[in-house]
């Protein structure tokens, strides 16, 4: 960006103001990457089947909502999707009683076992954001290390002004309050993002509980459902800290912390610019069953999952198979761009390329629905 300004300050001054005005805010806008251009129309041919049902993840509820909803005024196709949690939405796409499951989770070799022939689509990235409650502090107040958030949810750590928090935060006045971890009672793909997070930041943690959609949490802890259920917990308990998607702290107005990013030793905090750095530089295979967390980007926040929609790639229902191949591909290109605005990362050009890929290969009688 300091190039574009630059240039900027030696423009003709001969330009009308109206063009330099535009010209700098081009060049402070930030900058995003291209998604590739649509190929396919948005909305299935006539004949195709006018609604769907979906369920799974909560993570990336608030903008599959407004994606819906703006799919309906786009095409006229209703989409009823339920946010039950990863884990139930990996059961009822296992049990084929939803059109589409929805996870923030990599499906295990079970699961998969279970399951033959799913396709795991990517649909943004998103920020497991640490939140707490304790009066008088704000977003960015508090940094934590993710050894650090181990030791609390391993209760080790077991009160906001314990030196090892201290240590991190000098000149900060913790409070002597005790600290009341809050975790997600369901099965949950935030929890695996985050799990797996802790899992390759602690070798204690990674020895002790592991990484899944479901652990076996230690210590004294209270269980929320869903990022609504955990959100409302921290807000109710002082001295509470849990985990959720970036949106729902920003829309409950719950304080979190910085994250210590182990390639430059820096506290970041999540954001869209964060989100997307975790993308870059991370390898992507052809299937895009790949976690991001720990990213080695040292602009990067550290626990950064993508969310997936899981779909079977040989479909029953030609009709149902037209409009689900169809919102697909719209959700990884034109839609991206509804994204930053409730606080997720779009795909980046490859993982789109990916994406539709993958979208290419859901069938009907062995004839891909999307030539």
């Amino acid at each position: 960006m300091r190039v574009r300004l630059v240039s900027l300050l030696h423009a003709p001054r001969s330009l009308p103001a109206g063009v330099l005005l535009a010209l700098v805010a081009l060049a402070l806008a930030p900058t995003v990457s291209a998604v590739p251009s649509r190929q396919v129309s948005p909305c299935p041919p006539s004949g195709s089947a006018t609604t769907l049902t979906g369920a799974g993840a909560t993570f990336p509820a608030p903008l599959y909502t407004r994606w819906f909803d703006e799919y309906a005024n786009l095409c006229g196709v209703r989409v009823n999707y339920q946010a039950i949690g990863s884990g139930g939405g990996i059961r009822q796409h296992t049990e084929r009683t939803v059109d589409f499951g929805a996870s923030d989770g990599l499906l295990t070799a079970q699961q998969d076992q279970a399951a033959p022939g799913t396709l795991m689509i990517p649909t943004v990235a998103g920020a497991v954001a640490v939140v707490y409650n304790l009066p008088g502090f704000n977003t960015g107040d508090i940094n934590m290390s993710g050894d650090t958030v181990a030791k609390i949810y391993l209760g080790e750590i077991t009160r906001w002004n314990d030196g090892r928090l201290q240590m991190e935060n000098p000149g900060v006045n913790l409070p002597d309050l005790a600290i009341t971890p809050v975790r997600r009672s369901d099965g949950s793909g935030t929890t695996n993002i985050f799990t797996t997070y802790l899992s390759k930041i602690s070798p204690d943690w990674q020895a002790r509980v592991g990484a899944g959609n479901a652990v076996q949490w230690p210590g004294q802890n209270i269980g929320g459902e869903g990022n609504p259920g955990v959100a409302g917990q921290v807000r109710q308990i002082p001295g509470a800290i849990g985990y959720v998607e970036l949106a729902y702290a920003l829309q409950n107005n719950i304080p979190y912390a910085g994250i210590r990013n182990s390639a430059s030793n820096q506290y970041v905090l999540p954001s869209i610019a964060t989100t997307t750095a975790a993308m870059q530089g991370v390898p992507l295979p052809d299937d895009m069953r790949v976690m991001l967390v720990d990213s080695q980007n040292p602009e990067a926040y550290p626990i950064v999952g993508f969310t997936w929609l899981l779909v079977y790639e040989n479909q029953p229902d030609r009709p149902k198979a037209q409009t689900l191949a169809h919102l697909l591909w719209w959700i990884v290109t034109d839609a991206q761009q509804l994204a930053p605005a409730l606080e997720y990362a779009p795909l980046s050009p490859d993982a789109v390329e990916k994406a539709q890929a993958l979208i290419r290969r859901i069938k009907v009688d062995g004839q891909p629905v999307i030539p």
